[in-house]
């Protein structure tokens, strides 16, 4: 296992195969998830055409704040939701 896989593994939320889905966008810690942010760090994932689902954009945002992603406030999954979205949308309009 490489040395980052375990430092990525110790958050909550995040398996080997999160963390081998965050390697491939060029996330190899914590530090980089947080400065990439989870909503971005999501549209990297989706713009590399592997099919995440919110859970994963629920759980990166849990894995930075430390909480299971299923225990995050509503409003905060529907801002996440939104936010990410919009951007999907502005990258593939109509």
């Amino acid at each position: 296992m490489h040395p980052s896989h375990s430092e990525l593994l110790k958050l909550k939320n995040l398996g080997l195969a999160s963390v081998n889905i965050l390697h491939s966008i060029g996330i190899r810690s914590c530090e980089d998830l947080r400065r990439v942010g989870p909503v971005d760090a999501f549209i990297s994932i989706r713009n590399r055409g592997i099919n995440a689902s919110r859970v994963m954009l629920y759980a990166l945002q849990g894995a930075l704040l430390d909480v299971h992603w299923n225990d995050l406030d509503p409003d905060l999954k529907a801002r996440l939701a939104s936010e990410a979205d919009r951007l999907l949308s502005a990258q593939n309009p109509e």
